[in-house]
């Protein structure tokens, strides 16, 4: 920005102008920056854009779940979900108790997309079923954000965000790592960087970027399995990375105190779900600084899984903590309005004719 203001004429103290309008006030033109000569504003309409989607459709209430879906410039699709009171990964007990008061009453995690559909093509998720496009952008990452900011209510606050939305985040590193600088930058968007979770299939060398790039963030590996066997099934884009070499990639990330790496689980019926595989996973998660959240499986007609029963997934539970591990249970609140986990298709690309379903 300051490069660009500079060619303009422009003294370099405008950049940081525009910028606290852009991603601290969140400006959506530029006619609302009044500390802007005209000329400036007038210049920069006709020479710059702000963000690159355009919001189609919202879903669901503003008092629960909230799907949003976006229009990008070249005319493909791409979802974001607002989640309300319960969904807030990457806050620890600690934290919850330093902010005390300052908590606002209503708490709001946004799920993020990093991609426009997804090559992995795990068995259980709709994302992957329409084919992957391309990565998004930066400013297409971050206008779901400044773009969400405005749909909650006076009494709430975006205080979560997690890159779970369509996309393998870490096969789009390129625009992740900037985004994530402004998101917690402190002269823009100012997220803790705790509050931020960051999810991945297993992409080692993505893994091993993204430890280099040391963003602070809270980092969830979705596992899902206990055997390679299970696991090429399930999650055929994920063979190049085996299980082995995953784990051994998640014990050397760095932690700073009292971080955890997120193990994600999806309980699918009959595939997943055996007293083998909690004596397995337990086994595998050995004296490695995790907690693990267990999700029940959102179905779809156009898949041939199921879910897991309500108290076999209790009791897959009850047997990790009884191991003494941190483990939590995710319901969904989404899934009437296909903003569920595994259920974001886009949707489905609004009917795009070359989606295979």
């Amino acid at each position: 920005m300051t490069a660009f203001l500079q060619q303009e004429g422009e003294p370099s103290f405008r950049a940081k102008q525009l910028f606290k309008w852009v991603y601290e006030k969140g400006a959506r033109c530029f006619s609302e920056m009044t500390n802007l000569s005209k000329e400036l504003r007038q210049s920069l309409e006709e020479k710059v854009f702000l963000g690159g989607l355009r919001e189609t459709t919202i879903s669901g209430h503003f008092t629960e779940t909230q799907k949003i879906t976006f229009k990008t410039d070249d005319d493909e699709f791409i979802e974001s979900v607002l989640m309300r009171d319960d969904f807030v990964d990457g806050m620890d007990e600690e934290e919850e108790e330093q902010q005390g008061s300052t908590i606002p009453q209503k708490k709001v995690s946004i799920c993020v997309s990093s991609q426009i559909g997804c090559a992995l093509r795990c068995a259980f998720c709709m994302t992957g079923y329409g084919g992957f496009r391309r990565n998004l952008r930066v400013d297409e990452v971050i206008d779901q954000i400044l773009v969400a900011r405005e749909k909650v209510q006076k009494n709430e606050r975006i205080t979560n965000i997690v890159f779970m939305g369509m996309g393998e985040p870490l096969l789009n590193l390129q625009a992740l790592v900037p985004s994530l600088r402004l998101l917690t930058d402190p002269q823009g968007m100012q997220f803790s960087t705790r509050r931020i979770t960051v999810s991945t299939a297993g992409v080692i060398q993505g893994l091993e970027d993204f430890a280099r790039a040391d963003t602070g963030v809270n980092l969830a590996v979705s596992l899902n399995a206990t055997t390679q066997k299970t696991r090429d099934q399930i999650m055929p884009g994920c063979r190049s990375w085996p299980l082995n070499d995953l784990l051994d990639v998640c014990r050397r990330f760095p932690l700073t105190k009292r971080r955890r790496i997120t193990f994600e689980y999806v309980l699918l019926k009959g595939v997943n779900d055996t007293r083998a595989d909690v004596k397995r996973l337990k086994e595998m998660l050995r004296n490695l600084p995790c907690k693990i959240n267990l999700i029940v499986y959102n179905p779809s007609e156009k898949l041939r899984f199921e879910a897991t029963g309500e108290k076999e997934a209790e009791a897959f539970r009850e047997d990790l903590l009884a191991a003494h591990y941190r483990v939590s249970l995710r319901r969904s609140k989404g899934r009437r309005y296909n903003a569920a986990c595994g259920q974001l298709a886009g949707h489905l690309r609004r009917k795009d004719k070359t989606c295979p379903i």
